[in-house]
């Protein structure tokens, strides 16, 4: 990279992983194409039929983004459960990692609607948890927590934050179609959503915290 703060690796980065190049970064700058291998790293393998429900699209739109999913090397054909009628697929991998602050330079239109897509998703499961929060047994809406911390950092400690943060989520049991059966009685699928967003100050402005800075207290149920 041509930063000077390299972007550590987070939690489980080197197992299942894949780092997105040029094609990749192309072939995800689509807010479909990502909930697409989203959800068949979640629930596992699936039709374009069945996924295209999850969605709220045509089966032709899903069956179009997973042939060019399949094209760019993230999804292939599960021929174990596929037939002449119906066709599955699968993930190939467990993890996209785009870290390149020169591929992003060389593709700006990609990089960015492939960040759109994904902060279009973060705020979707957000969403999506709110809406069935009243219905939750009242352990799990004591576990929701939505928080918001301003802190002042230089780069190289908001890359050790990154670090400690994938750290951290690193020692719990990852979420995982196929070892579900083993997970213990009472584990449900819990999504943690990290987010280090630099908000420089103006040139000429004030380096004092503005109450907008002021860290936020958590909000749960």
């Amino acid at each position: 990279m041509a930063d000077a703060v390299d972007r550590p690796e987070g939690p489980n980065s080197q197992e299942d992983s894949v780092v997105l190049d040029a094609k990749g970064l192309r072939a995800l700058a689509h807010p479909v194409r990502v909930q697409l291998v989203g959800l068949l790293r979640r629930h596992g393998p699936s039709t374009a039929t069945r996924l295209a429900e999850r969605l709220g699209v045509n089966s032709g739109t899903a069956s179009y983004h997973l042939r060019q999913l399949g094209a760019a090397g993230f999804v292939e054909e599960d021929t174990e459960r596929g037939n002449a009628r119906e066709r599955w697929w699968r993930s190939v991998h467990r993890t996209f990692w785009f870290n390149d602050q020169d591929l992003a330079e060389q593709e700006p239109e990609a990089a960015l609607a492939y960040q759109q897509s994904v902060a279009a998703i973060h705020t979707l499961r957000t969403q999506q948890t709110l809406n069935g929060l009243r219905t939750m047994p009242r352990a799990w809406r004591n576990t929701f927590d939505m928080s918001d911390w301003a802190l002042r950092l230089t780069p190289e400690e908001a890359a050790t934050l990154y670090q400690e943060l994938a750290d951290v989520i690193g020692r719990y049991r990852r979420d995982d179609p196929e070892t579900a059966a083993d997970a213990p009685e009472g584990a449900e699928r819990v999504g943690v959503i990290t987010q280090i967003l630099p908000e420089l100050d103006a040139p000429g402005g004030s380096s004092a915290p503005s109450a907008s800075r002021a860290a936020e207290g958590s909000t749960t149920s």
